[in-house]
């Protein structure tokens, strides 16, 4: 390799100068530039780069980076491979020190930046005449951008790249950036696919800018379908679609599997019921023979799921949903085995079960439980509550049960499909019915939940459920005194329902039945997340009092003003149709489902009656997400989750790089306590803190990990949410090593505390639970005396300590 030299008199700005003198004999090194020129090597200009990106990051040592590029070269090197080494290093360097993975995404920021100039690309209207040229952006966007160019382009603030942490913008960069079919370039930068977004959601420029403003502040982002179409040639701009189970029928079948691939080729997550479809052995009359059930059915399912992978950008993904009285329950809970007949698993399909009341009131009593096929009993899937249990007892006082077996035992091997797979989520059908707003007409039922169990809508043959999500970013919402800012929040609320009712309008729809579904209705799902981050802003530990109440108080605040908005929506566009059949016609709002009363009850009676006067535009409006990309854009933590660690690893296409909490570090910071031997303890602790003694107890109480924080906790804080709810929310829950007992009185705890819905059952380490299963990996049976004592008393069962 040969050398190059620094020349100390060139201007570096006011970087700190070094010597690299190369040996007499050594050449002049060239680099490539991007337009296939070749120039001699201006180390200077590296230097320059480093510096001017670290502005204002005090913590940030640019020589550090430089001089790591610096020894990186070699004679033809491109441009491109040295700005990739400078991201590279410095985001190696963000486990040491947070402030670097803001180096890092200065610095893509400018290669980015300098991809799209590469292309003649200067100003945001040009970048969507271009995306239009090469096929990407619609005529109404850029006619709408044409039409105001002049006012667009002066909006646009590259400044607000400097609020992005280096995983998400590579996010950014690598997934939703539009790029050229053929080039594969990026032709936008960050700031304008947020500009872009914004006008794609608009009806006017003011209202564009200031989506555009709080989108480009990271304040409230939509979800991943929204920002990946939004302006394009198909707009398919909806998160979640809900698709009633086929009839029992060949026909109804086949058409269920194309709706779905239909759906999900454009991002769509799909939940589906098999409730309807007849069990194994059911007599099949037109042949004189007998069914195999639904597996097969969903085997055939699986395969279409992962071959339908929305053109490359995120795998095909799907939820099934089964009742636990349809007599192939227990072949169901087997589908996402490791073990066994493959013929008969599926690894691509998610489970999840639609739980009735009654049958938690049976495990509870250790009483037997009815298995039936639906052939017999076609009217169970469209009752719920008393008229469920009232056609249930019935049929079992009738014989029509294909066999009976204890509820235990069933509610067991529910158990153990979470603790082997985290699949196979608990979700409440009869309280999902009796807290919903569609539900109060006989005949609207809610038959099951979408992929991430945070959408509840009601479907049948006629109507496919969908629902648009969007996110609000609470970390971004403190004022100057460092308070959670409520005012500003409402702010953020009202243009965040608006924009999201404009989607609905705007969207294209896959499936007829979806349009007919979602222009009746209109329901939306606004979000949060980072709420971990306001906890960790306001050094309140996850499960403290104060963190419970603050946390409802904002759940409460986001639905008064949905609400709000969306019956300002409804006076100047009209209430949504389907409103006369909804229990806000009646005056009755979710707390009332829950038998909550909300403080300042004025205000809210004044609300209930202006939305009994003129309606509402959407018939449902809150839920919460589970936001994971959306937050890493972001920069925050996800939804309404804790931790999971205080030093974590993040993969991206160009490398695995390794954080830490970087509100742990700036208290460590303050202690004088951040330095090398503190980091290896958190890495030796494998990110947590709670056995490193110099830390004071204080903090350790704060930067607990959610393997550390009692499920009761977050079982509690989603409740007192859930009033203010009117959908539900992906709620995942944690077991560093699951066991049945503590299992079996976890969910028995979250259904006895209302909750609607809960996602995955996450546990660390996988070999843990291992420990607990036999030589052949068949889980152990959980003895009925262990699941007994956990049911007697659930408030007590470790977990929910």
């Amino acid at each position: 390799m040969t050398h190059a030299t620094l020349d100390p008199s060139s201007p570096v700005d006011d970087a700190p100068r070094f010597d690299l003198t190369p040996p007499p004999t050594a050449t002049t090194m060239c680099v490539t530039k991007r337009n296939g020129s070749s120039e001699a090597v201006d180390l200077n200009k590296i230097v320059r780069a480093v510096t001017r990106a670290a502005e204002g990051l005090h913590a940030v040592e640019p020589m550090r980076v430089a001089t790591r590029t610096i020894s990186g070269l070699y004679d033809g090197a491109t441009t491109r491979e040295l700005d990739e080494l400078s991201i590279r290093t410095a985001a190696l360097l963000t486990g040491e020190e947070p402030e670097y993975g803001r180096l890092a995404a200065r610095l893509l920021a400018r290669v980015i930046g300098k991809e799209v100039a590469s292309q003649e690309i200067h100003a945001f209207s040009q970048s969507v005449s271009r995306g239009h040229e090469v096929g990407l952006i619609n005529d109404r966007l850029l006619g709408f951008v044409q039409a105001n160019a002049r006012k667009l382009n002066e909006a646009l603030d590259v400044a607000h790249d400097r609020h992005f942490d280096y995983f998400g913008l590579r996010t950014l960069y690598d997934r939703y950036l539009l790029r050229h079919p053929h080039s594969r370039k990026v032709i936008e930068t960050p700031q304008q696919f947020y500009l872009r977004i914004a006008c794609a959601l608009s009806d006017d420029v003011p209202g564009a800018l200031a989506l555009y403003g709080r989108m480009a502040n990271l304040e409230y982002l939509p979800s991943s379908p929204t920002l990946f179409n939004s302006g394009t040639t198909h707009e398919q701009l909806s998160s979640c679609f809900l698709l009633d189970s086929p009839q029992d029928t060949l026909e109804s079948i086949y058409q269920k599997y194309g709706d779905i691939a239909q759906l999900s080729k454009f991002s769509g997550g799909i939940g589906v019921s098999f409730t309807r479809v007849r069990s194994r052995g059911s007599l099949i009359r037109s042949t004189n023979g007998h069914s195999n059930g639904i597996v097969p059915w969903l085997k055939t399912l699986d395969s279409s799921v992962a071959a339908v992978n929305q053109g490359g950008k995120r795998k095909g993904a799907a939820c099934v949903y089964l009742e636990p009285w349809h007599a192939d329950v227990e072949e169901f809970l087997e589908l996402r085995d490791n073990t066994g007949d493959e013929a008969r698993r599926t690894h691509n399909l998610n489970l999840a079960n639609w739980v009735p009341d009654i049958f938690m009131r049976r495990v509870e009593a250790d009483a037997a439980w009815s298995l039936f096929d639906p052939r017999v009993v076609p009217e169970f899937t469209d009752l719920y509550g008393s008229d469920f249990e009232e056609a249930y007892e019935q049929a079992e006082r009738q014989g029509k049960a294909v066999r009976t077996v204890r509820a235990r035992e069933l509610y067991a091997r529910m158990m153990r499909t979470l603790a082997q797979t985290g699949n196979g989520w608990m979700t409440f059908k009869d309280k999902c019915n009796r807290a919903s707003n569609q539900t109060l007409r006989r005949g609207n039922v809610i038959h099951l939940s979408n992929l991430c169990t945070e959408i509840l809508e009601i479907t049948s043959s006629e109507e496919t459920a969908v629902c648009n999500l969007g996110s609000i970013n609470l970390s971004r919402h403190f004022d100057e005194d460092g308070q959670f800012d409520f005012d500003t929040l409402a702010e953020t609320v009202q243009l965040a329902v608006r924009q999201l009712d404009r989607v609905i309008d705007l969207n294209f729809y896959p499936i007829d039945s979806a349009r007919r579904g979602n222009l009746r209705w209109r329901p939306v799902g606004l979000g949060v997340m980072g709420l971990q981050d306001v906890f960790f802003r306001l050094r309140l530990p996850f499960d403290s009092d104060a963190a419970r109440a603050l946390s409802a108080r904002i759940a409460e605040a986001i639905y008064f003003h949905a609400l709000e908005a969306s019956c300002e929506l409804a006076i100047e566009q009209g209430r949504h149709p389907g409103f006369a059949d909804t229990r806000a016609a009646e005056g009755e709002l979710q707390f009332d489902a829950w038998g909550v009363v909300p403080e300042n009850a004025e205000r809210w009676d004044a609300l209930r009656a202006r939305i009994r006067e003129h309606g509402l535009r959407n018939s449902l409006l809150i839920a919460i997400a589970p936001t994971a990309t959306i937050a890493a854009i972001a920069g925050c933590y996800e939804c309404v989750e804790p931790q999971t660690s205080n030093l974590f690893k993040r993969e991206t296409l160009s490398g695995d790089f390794l954080q830490v909490n970087r509100y742990l570090v700036e208290e460590l910071k303050k202690l004088g306590q951040w330095t090398p031997e503190m980091r290896d303890a958190i890495k030796q602790a494998e990110g947590s803190i709670q056995g490193i003694p110099q830390i004071p107890e204080a903090l350790r109480e704060v930067y607990r990990t959610t393997w550390e924080i009692p499920m009761r906790a977050l079982i509690d804080m989603a409740a007192d949410r859930g009033a203010f709810i009117d959908q539900s929310a992906s709620l995942n829950l944690f077991m560093d090593s699951p066991n049945i007992g503590a299992l079996s009185s976890m969910y028995m705890y979250a259904w006895k505390r209302g909750i609607k819905t809960t996602y995955y059952l996450r546990s660390r380490p996988a070999t843990k639970i291992a420990k607990a299963t036999l030589s052949d990996g068949a889980a152990q049976p959980a003895p009925m005396e262990a699941i007994a004592c956990s049911l007697e008393n659930p408030e007590s069962c470790e977990a929910c300590q």
